[in-house]
């Protein structure tokens, strides 16, 4: 029997096998088979979510046979690709074809599939995640079918599986809309934690992107302003950027956070450290500028809240920690989307603001997490699919206008819930 465990190992599994189908027909079989069979099948990408998304005792299906970018419509610059795509082989793939993702998270690890599924999103707040820049997918049903659909074809499907969470099949395509390549100028420096929440909403809406980290136990924050530009590129330099990027921002702040973890006393001492790089300015592609590195493994939660609730939601966070004592060695990060139309996205219907906060790993996490989210509670927050958070299914349908529609589709298409598992039971309900 396999043992699969997730990036942060948080999270573990012993399926009674691993599978990884070299074609969408395959994939159907080995479904079918499973159905038959009463057994479970879970798909499982990078294992970036912190959540138990993807972990079975059944079959655990790899996606990885199933990359690269199949088609290319240079008209549409819609662009057609394998649901295990990691995003960072996408973005070069893109590249060379002369085009790139609108927006983009900060960690590129995850695979399309993953990614999109569980609603992750980059920032920006002209733009939606990444599920709203899906135009067609195609998918693996709980009967063995293999199912395509957009916005002419099963048009109902197509609207609400985009945020699937993998409880409506296993998804094997996606079409993407791209945009032309395009460069970013980006500016990163530190602020006064009271100055960017006096001005969040000004910051967010005069940048094309826009996110900042705030530092606990001190009074700043670190800020990122993304802009397109039609400047030459201007990258760091190759050792300075090492430095700054890869040394600095996991070599260096992962020694931190382990002298943190061994005597969290110094946690306060050790953070104002953070804040003390200066600023920086640079032009990169997009796609080098959108995700960095990230070597350092934590435990985090998101949710993402009404754009205008942030600044006295974050106000509250700061309160709590500052009375409870809690000591913290991860920055507290913030960004901004647009709303969109996807029934199971965390921006479904209103422009939101999410945040996030983390915990290095092997260090206690929990009731920090759990008064976070008490606080978030009281504005309407929604968690993100893919991080860890204590939700349960009555409680998150409140929060979906359209949840019954992802409910009813769930029974078509899975209504022996062989796409079911331990968290799905607890968010969907069984």
């Amino acid at each position: 029997m396999a043992t699969w465990r997730n990036w942060a190992g948080n999270q573990k599994a012993s399926p009674v096998s691993i599978d990884a189908p070299r074609s969408v027909a395959e994939l159907a079989a080995l479904v079918a088979r499973a159905s038959e069979q009463g057994q479970k099948v879970k798909a499982v990408g990078s294992g970036h979510s912190f959540t138990s998304a993807a972990a079975t005792n059944g079959r655990m299906i790899r996606l990885e046979n199933l990359n690269g970018i199949l088609h290319v419509d240079r008209a549409t610059c819609q662009v057609t690709v394998g649901a295990g795509t990691r995003l960072s082989e996408l973005n070069t793939l893109l590249d060379a074809e002369g085009l790139a993702l609108a927006n983009l998270g900060d960690i590129a690890y995850q695979t399309v599939a993953g990614a999109i599924s569980t609603s992750t999103h980059g920032t920006g707040k002209a733009l939606t995640g990444l599920a709203g820049q899906v135009v067609a997918m195609k998918l693996v049903n709980g009967h063995g079918e293999i199912i395509e659909c957009s916005q002419s074809v099963n048009p109902h499907i197509f609207d609400v599986a985009r945020v699937s969470v993998g409880a409506l099949g296993v998804i094997t395509e996606y079409t993407l809309q791209a945009v032309p390549s395009f460069r970013l100028r980006a500016l990163e420096q530190p602020m006064r934690l009271d100055e960017v929440l006096e001005n969040a909403h000004d910051l967010a809406s005069t940048n094309d992107h826009f996110e900042f980290f705030w530092i606990p136990h001190t009074k700043w924050a670190l800020t990122k302003r993304n802009n397109r530009t039609e400047d030459e590129l201007q990258p760091l330099p190759r050792v300075k950027g090492w430095i700054e990027k890869t040394f600095m921002e996991n070599y260096a702040f992962g020694a931190v956070c382990r002298i943190g973890r061994a005597r969290p006393s110094l946690i306060p001492r050790l953070a104002t450290a953070l804040p003390s790089s200066g600023s920086r300015e640079y032009v990169d592609q997009s796609f080098k500028i959108f995700a960095s590195p990230r070597i350092v493994r934590f435990y985090e939660m998101e949710h993402a809240l009404p754009v205008e609730a942030l600044v006295p939601a974050l106000r509250e966070i700061r309160a709590m920690v500052d009375r409870k004592g809690y000591l913290l060695n991860f920055p507290v990060e913030v960004r901004f989307t647009k709303g969109d139309d996807v029934p199971l996205s965390t921006a479904y219907g209103r422009d939101s603001a999410y945040i996030a906060v983390h915990v290095y790993k092997g260090m206690e996490c929990q009731p920090f997490f759990r008064d976070v989210e008490d606080i978030l509670r009281a504005y309407d927050a929604r968690p993100h699919w893919g991080k860890m958070h204590y939700r349960e299914a009555d409680e998150l349908s409140k929060l979906y206008p359209r949840w019954d529609e992802f409910i009813t589709l769930r029974n078509q298409l899975d209504p022996q819930r062989t796409f079911s598992n331990a968290y799905s039971d607890t968010v969907f309900g069984k």
